[in-house]
């Protein structure tokens, strides 16, 4: 019985093995012969696609779009299919190759410099791609401490790179393949080879057919001027703060962003919600199914404040005067040569009511549709053209200051004996120089350019009025005053003009400092060159000593002087509109930043002042305006508004610590000739021109703008009503 059971355990045995060579026979037919060699038999890969979002676009006031989208074409790798293909280092080798034809750059992250001697450039990404690159370290067993030859050429025998390629051919190659490689072990979205191909360069890398790599729709920013690059602003990759940030908001780690200007200032609104987007293909890179698993949502349009008319003209303008200024042939003969040396300036343009920024530039300036082709160029110049002047400079505002002097004095009383620092109408009388403190002694600019003072434009004896010490820019009659007044007056009074504090403006800008005895300390220090002294508020009272501003203060400044007190906030937003334009989703409203309470013979003195500088002989700026050497033909030709528009200006020279001209600032504003309202206000700064008034012919150029469109708007309101 024994004997029986081993015998049938035998048998069962035999028959088992019989079984098993037979399936394992026909399981080598399947994976082997059948599939010669190939036993990848995934039959479909499915990936998970992020779809861009349409960037808004940016308007200015009138609808004009100033930066908008155009199609594009892009090409993505499927991983999946490339490194299945039996030829994939090839394939990615040709592709290189015609890159290098077609002068293509391209980026991967590989950390590695792509030319020997190899050298990691981890520094060159942000944190989260260097997280990656540990994380593909720790993945693939390599020693963090790895050499960056060592790893390259780790990685060349990994993926089995001919050896008779060149280091750099397959320093490339591995670029491609890690890439690859971090998609498996991370959740980046599908690596974007190439972003906005030209239809050349489509053309020709389809023709390598490379496997897996696919052309993908989409749009990039275009530029529908070419002017406004300082607040237009740009878009561009995430640095390792902004990325922390943004990546709370959903963005994708290679989304762009906006890095200055309105891109950045409102990218909450411009930047759409990314969508994606389920494939499966088959290993031949064939896609057998494809549907949005999210759709993307397009961004808002943001309709700005600026101007593009006035914003041209105002470029214009400031680049002819500035040629101008510093060409001798251009220049009167005889004069001192000052000015030659002139180099940066900016204007900007502000709505009294409003507080809207209608125009806003930096001289010199670039284009942004061609910021990178002329990269080299920019920074290159000594003028720096990239730098914005406009809010990101701050300069000592010289005379264009005193009209704050003179309402500090009107509106404060002295310590000592409880008067007024100034009294309405009273008479200085013009020395020349100020000698009050032993071995300090300024001058007026009349004394030192002739010895002469300043008298009464009436004849009438005892000295000069406010009214004609802002019409002459007397220095002697401001000195009187910032001595007879206290800093803390002169702070107070200041901020309540919009100088030295933030203008309210969406886009980053310096608040500039007042001259006061903290600002003097931090400046210079504890020692004795930080002590502030009656001389400090001597010269601080003309807008020297530590007062500093941008041009969007001073047209701030400018415009509260317009509100006789009013200060508005200013701002570059009109409304944001949906993607379609159909849906309002914000719209911005003037608001009110300070209201500064002034007795009338205050306004009516620094006012009065103001018209003088242009309408009364020995004023600074009456060959501008319709002012009488305007009239006489000394200045570019007689102002066409002369008898429809009034114009209250203020020019400032101010000395500065670096060497050359004096810087030149000019101020003004205006309302129509039969209302009292003012309508804008424009600041002007130049950089070593030498005289504020020189840069009057701008202001003259944007106001002939500005009120010849509201002219022709108000006719088309008018026939659209008789229709």
């Amino acid at each position: 019985m024994e004997r029986v059971s081993r015998v049938r355990a035998r048998v069962f045995l035999g028959l088992f093995a019989f079984i098993l060579v037979l399936f394992s026979m026909r399981l080598f037919k399947l994976q082997i012969i059948d599939t010669k060699g190939d036993t990848d038999n995934t039959q479909v890969y499915s990936t998970i696609t992020t779809v861009r979002a349409s960037r808004g676009d940016i308007l200015d006031r009138n609808g004009n779009v100033l930066v908008g989208n155009r199609a594009s074409y892009n090409l993505v790798f499927n991983h999946y299919v490339t490194k299945s293909n039996p030829n994939c280092n090839q394939a990615l080798y040709d592709l290189v190759q015609k890159c290098k034809e077609l002068g293509i750059t391209y980026t991967d992250h590989f950390p590695v410099s792509a030319t020997r001697p190899f050298t990691y450039t981890l520094t060159e990404f942000n944190t989260s791609w260097q997280n990656n690159f540990q994380l593909f370290m720790v993945d693939r067993g390599l020693d963090s401490d790895i050499t960056a030859p060592l790893l390259v050429e780790k990685m060349r025998k990994r993926y089995e790179i001919p050896d008779e390629w060149s280091d750099e051919d397959a320093r490339a190659v591995i670029g491609f393949r890690y890439e690859f490689d971090l998609r498996g072990i991370t959740n980046l979205p599908t690596y974007t080879f190439l972003e906005d191909v030209t239809d050349q360069q489509l053309s020709a890398i389809l023709e390598l057919n490379t496997p897996g790599l696919n052309v993908e729709a989409s749009t990039v920013r275009e530029y529908h001027t070419k002017y406004a690059a300082h607040i237009l602003g740009y878009l561009g990759g995430m640095n390792d703060e902004q990325w922390q940030e943004y990546k709370k908001q959903g963005y994708s780690m290679d989304a762009k962003v906006g890095q200055t200007g309105f891109e950045l200032a409102f990218e909450e609104y411009l930047h759409g919600i990314d969508g994606t987007r389920y494939d499966e293909v088959n290993k031949d890179g064939a896609t057998t199914k494809s549907y949005y698993t999210k759709d993307p949502i397009a961004g808002n349009s943001v309709e700005t404040t600026i101007d593009i008319k006035i914003q041209e003209v105002a470029e214009k303008a400031l680049d002819q005067v500035m040629h101008k200024i510093v060409d001798p042939e251009q220049r009167e003969a005889g004069d001192d040569g000052a000015g030659l040396d002139a180099q940066g300036a900016a204007v900007v343009v502000m709505e009294c009511q409003t507080g809207k920024i209608l125009a806003c530039a930096s001289y010199p300036t670039f284009n942004l549709a061609t910021m990178y082709e002329d990269w080299d160029d920019i920074m290159k110049d000594d003028l720096k053209p990239f730098f914005n002047r406009a809010f990101g400079a701050e300069y000592p505002p010289g005379s264009s200051f005193k009209m704050c002097t003179l309402i500090s004095a009107m509106e404060h009383r002295k310590k000592s004996t409880g008067e007024f620092v100034y009294t309405y109408g009273t008479k200085i009388e013009d020395k020349g120089v100020f000698t009050k403190y032993e071995g300090f002694a300024p001058t007026c600019l009349a004394w030192t350019s002739g010895h002469f003072v300043h008298t009464a434009y009436d004849g009438s004896p005892g000295g000069i009025d406010a009214t004609d010490a802002l019409c002459y820019s007397c220095n002697y009659f401001f000195y009187v005053l910032g001595d007879d007044n206290s800093w803390e007056n002169m702070e107070e009074t200041c901020k309540a003009l919009g100088l030295g504090v933030p203008t309210g403006i969406e886009l980053v800008e310096k608040t500039g400092r007042i001259n006061t005895p903290d600002v003097k300390r931090q400046v210079y220090g504890s020692g004795v060159n930080g002590n502030f002294s009656a001389g400090d508020r001597v010269l601080g009272a003309i807008g020297q000593g530590e007062n500093r501003f941008t041009p969007m203060q001073l047209a701030v400044y400018a415009s509260t002087l317009a509100n006789k007190g009013t200060r508005m906030k200013a701002t570059f937003l009109s409304r944001v509109v949906s993607s379609d334009y159909r849906t309002l989703i914000k719209e911005n409203q003037p608001e009110i930043a300070n209201q500064l309470e002034m007795a009338p013979t205050t306004i009516e003195s620094y006012w009065n002042g103001m018209r003088k500088v242009i309408t009364q002989m020995g004023g600074t700026a009456t060959a501008y305006f319709g002012g009488p050497k305007d009239l006489y033909g000394e200045g570019d030709g007689v102002w066409p508004l002369k008898d429809e528009v009034i114009v209250y200006a203020k020019t400032g020279t101010a000395e500065h610590a670096s060497l050359g001209s004096d810087h030149g600032a000019f101020i003004c504003f205006s309302h129509r000739k039969d209302e009292t309202q003012p309508d804008i206000a424009v600041a002007l700064y130049g950089e070593k021109v030498a005289h504020g008034s020189w840069l009057a012919p701008v202001a003259e150029q944007i106001l002939l703008s500005y009120y010849e469109m509201d002219a022709a708007s108000e006719v088309t309101a008018f026939e659209n009503q008789a229709g």
